[in-house]
């Protein structure tokens, strides 16, 4: 899809402004014609999130109406008229003179029609244009689940809705009328190269016809001229660039690519660069990047997800105040101008989709969900394809197992719909690498789903809260957990990983000694921590604070006026101390000894058609340790009466047997209320206090199955 511009071919008129407005809770305005007007409008702000123009607003997600009066020029006679809405939250249906043109599904990604045959000359022309936003169980972020699936138990509130954001609705970026030649381009997809110090520029394009002739322009320091010919509308061509100037977070220089046609005519920025991920890095241009930077919001009082261009600016600003050179578009795809920010300002993107959250609690609800999430894929690479700063895809983020306590604490799965949340994800990571084979793919892990789902990623991204949502106010503790759980997760996986979100609220201006939760001293040592330990991992390539700056949340007991106050600015962008502190660590020229970053060998692999050393412990070795543990544990509980059984594999079974409290070891297989899976080396870490077990059952070092409540016992040892 083309980013519509103005040149001396094609045209554009903007209908940024005062639109009139009327909500429609009983969604008759279709049967009564508001889309020729509306019987009692009132002014609202486009592009801008209609929940907080009005008080009255702020919880209404229902259907609106938005309607413009405009005249269309004279001079587009001779050409094709398009509509384009560049996002409307959640489904918008565009009229045209009283006609309806189309409907559009889905938030933050843009959608147009070609009005040609409805366009009136000479007079005014109405638009109007519908936008609901239904928190509904099958919509790609869902809401209105009726259980505890709504972001989790300890975070329910108002409205009902799977995702820790608020749930702006209206029409949040510029709608756009613009004219094309009859024939005219459709798309075109770049990819570039570098050998040595030259690149090649490789541009396929497309025309909505069949046979054409024209010319590819790439102009910078250097301008290179191909002709090319369109058969059945399409062309390929390769522009070989000489001493080419690559595009860079320190040198986003960018050049203009022009695609003339005997007919048409369209320029745009390209910047030429590679991105690959190599052993525990990831490259750009060859050469190792590392991601400093934030999760992110668009959002802001008054304009809610609205494009916002002076706060863009001053976004941009503040994240370079501080040193950063990268963020990640959670938990949607942002406006098609910041990505054009990213270019020119050299930022380093994760590109994400809107697909937050997604939930699995039934193959019907599942099946819908990956339906409109596929699509997604699809929309948001035909957008931003061409964006050199976009260097990863994420097609989702914390997907939500529907047992995640099952999993963990050994009762039923339902293996069934287990599979297919796995195919789910799988089938996303797939759609994107079939639509663009030339960047990474991931999704970010949430704290809790099974790491497997995470394995087919090109990088690892996990989100982290050790010391907030789990160990709270125990810093120390939790920043030894994420030391564990990274190495662990390196281990697993060998690829390189990136903890894509990691915060603590602070309530601006409080602050306490000793350092409490909530305090803005509290927030600054969370993240001192975290940073000190990824500088620490030679395969961390990228820290992303959760959150450049506090936003409009659900209202619940853990959202202070409903908002998340994890931002390091507060949302009229001042800094709190933790900004102070990235900028300290980002900003200097060398990094202190302490956090030089320890060198982790890869995962080790057995070669194929060799047999795996003999390594196995003596029967008698774990006998005596099990038998110890039992001997620690004797006494305790003189009330229980179970069997616990530790299954190490190819190292043997055995059973811990407590009889009112007394506990003995025996050697195989047998009944048990609970069992353990792990490697009897993980075991000799449990036992000795160095391996934590929830950072093992979350990294799949221990799989569990029967009661869990029998697993607690070993919390006496």
């Amino acid at each position: 899809m083309l980013y519509p511009i103005q040149n001396d071919i094609r045209n554009k008129v903007e209908l940024s402004g005062i639109w009139d407005f009327q909500v429609d809770p009983e969604e008759t305005g279709e049967k009564n014609d508001w889309f020729n007007g509306l019987p009692n409008p009132r002014p609202l702000a486009v592009p801008g999130s209609w929940n907080e123009q009005y008080d009255d607003l702020y919880n209404y997600f229902g259907l609106g109406w938005y309607v413009k009066r405009t005249y269309i020029p004279a001079a587009w006679k001779s050409q094709r008229v398009h509509v384009r809405v560049g996002s409307a939250n959640y489904c918008g249906t565009v009229y045209v003179n009283g006609i309806k043109i189309g409907v559009h599904e889905g938030g933050h990604l843009p959608f147009e029609f070609d009005i040609t045959d409805r366009v009136k000359w000479n007079t005014e022309n109405i638009i109007a244009i519908s936008v609901e936003n239904h928190l509904t169980p099958t919509r790609v972020p869902s809401g209105n689940l009726g259980s505890s699936l709504e972001t989790g138990n300890n975070m329910t509130g108002y409205p009902s809705s799977t995702v820790d954001f608020f749930p702006f609705a209206g029409i949040h970026r510029p709608v756009v009328l613009y004219s094309v030649p009859h024939v005219h381009l459709t798309d075109v997809t770049v990819v570039t190269e570098i050998d040595g110090e030259n690149a090649r520029v490789k541009v396929t394009a497309q025309i909505n016809g069949k046979q054409d002739k024209g010319r590819l322009i790439l102009a910078g320091e250097k301008t290179v001229e191909v002709p090319v010919g369109f058969k059945d509308g399409l062309t390929e061509a390769i522009l070989s660039v000489p001493s080419a100037r690559l595009w860079s977070d320190k040198d986003p220089y960018l050049y203009d690519l022009t695609i003339v046609t005997s007919a048409d005519k369209y320029t745009f920025k390209v910047g030429i660069r590679t991105i690959t991920v190599r052993d525990k890095q990831i490259l750009l241009n060859g050469q190792p990047i590392q991601l400093k930077g934030y999760g992110r919001h668009e959002d802001f009082i008054a304009s809610g997800k609205g494009l916002n261009l002076p706060l863009l600016v001053k976004d941009y600003a503040l994240m370079r105040w501080t040193g950063a050179n990268s963020y990640r578009t959670s938990h949607y795809p942002y406006s098609e101008e910041e990505m054009q920010m990213a270019d020119r300002e050299g930022f380093l993107i994760i590109d994400e989709t809107p697909n937050a959250s997604l939930q699995f609690e039934n193959l019907e609800n599942m099946a819908e969900r990956k339906r409109v999430s596929l699509r997604f894929v699809d929309e948001l690479i035909a957008r931003d394809k061409n964006h050199p700063s976009v260097i990863m895809w994420s097609v989702a983020n914390e997907p939500t197992p529907a047992d995640s306590m099952a999993r963990y604490t050994g009762g039923a799965v339902d293996t069934e719909r287990d599979a297919a949340s796995a195919a789910f994800l799988n089938d996303l990571l797939a759609r994107a690498r079939q639509r663009d084979a030339t960047r990474p793919v991931t999704l970010t892990g949430l704290m809790g789903a099974p790491a497997e789902w995470l394995a087919n990623c090109d990088v690892i991204c996990i989100n982290r809260y050790w010391g907030w949502y789990v160990m709270q106010g125990q810093l120390d503790k939790a920043c030894a957990m994420l030391d564990q759980e990274l190495d662990d997760t390196w281990e697993m996986f060998g690829k390189p990983v990136i903890v894509s979100e990691f915060g603590a609220e602070a309530q601006p201006g409080l602050h306490g000694n000793p350092v409490l939760m909530w305090t803005e001293e509290y927030q600054a040592a969370f993240i001192r921590g975290y940073l000190e330990v990824g500088a620490r991992k030679d395969f961390v390539i990228g820290m992303h604070i959760w959150n450049f700056a506090d936003f409009a949340a659900i209202q619940s007991v853990t959202r202070v006026g409903g908002q998340n106050m994890k931002g390091v600015f507060t949302r009229t962008r001042q800094p709190k101390m933790a900004a102070h502190v990235l900028r300290d660590k980002w900003t200097r020229s060398t990094a202190p000894a302490e956090t030089t970053p320890q060198t982790v060998s890869a995962p080790e692999q057995t070669p194929a058609g060799t047999d795996a050393p003999n390594l196995a412990p003596a029967m008698d070795e774990i006998h005596a340790a099990l038998t110890n543990l039992a001997t620690r544990l004797d006494g305790k509980k003189p009330d229980l009466t179970a069997t616990l059984k530790f299954d190490f594999h190819a190292d043997g079974i055995y059973r811990l047997i407590i009889e009112r409290g007394a506990c003995r070891v025996v050697h195989g297989d047998g009944d048990s209320a609970g069992t353990l899976f792990l490697k009897w080396s993980d075991a000799q870490k449990l036992f000795a206090g160095k391996l934590d077990p929830m950072v093992a059952v979350m990294t799949g070092k221990i799989k569990t199955k029967g009661d869990a409540r029998l697993f607690l016992v070993l919390q006496e040892v």
